[in-house]
């Protein structure tokens, strides 16, 4: 029997003017701070949900933390959910939207976010973190859910 344990995140599409956030990671594996790995890549704001946290108070905490920006938690939508899985590593990704939010994007954890911008729907930076990736894909295709 394994001792490892599946855990759960959030990631957000902060969606303005038909643009999305992203998050490009640090390349350095140890600062990236993920255990789905990712460095060097473009992320979605978010993270790791608290012991007995909801998942829309992590996804509003979690992008305050890293961006500065304070969602509307009326106006956070559930979009997907992912079974995000490395060899080392398994997550549980739930996927949310807002459009109605304050602030300016702001690198808060420059240890782990080197910078933030926006991008184009159809014209997506890569390499981006897989997780990220699936709720994104999910959202555009309009699917709650993807198989492998």
């Amino acid at each position: 029997m394994s001792s490892k344990k599946v855990g759960a995140g959030v990631g957000v599409i902060l969606l303005k003017n038909h643009k999305v956030l992203l998050g490009k990671r640090h390349s350095d594996p140890e600062k990236a701070d993920s255990e789905l790995l990712g460095q060097g890549t473009w992320t979605l704001p978010g993270g790791k949900l608290d012991f007995l946290e909801s998942l829309e108070i992590a996804a509003c905490r979690e992008v305050f933390e890293e961006t500065g920006i304070k969602l509307n938690l009326d106006k956070l939508e559930f979009t997907s959910v992912s079974n995000d899985m490395i060899e080392t590593a398994h997550f549980i990704t739930i996927g949310f939207l807002c459009t109605e939010f304050s602030g300016e994007p702001a690198v808060m954890e420059p240890d782990e976010i080197t910078e933030w911008q926006w991008f184009e729907l159809d014209k997506l930076p890569e390499p981006m973190f897989f997780p990220s990736k699936r709720i994104l894909k999910n959202f555009m295709e309009k699917r709650y859910y993807q198989k492998w």
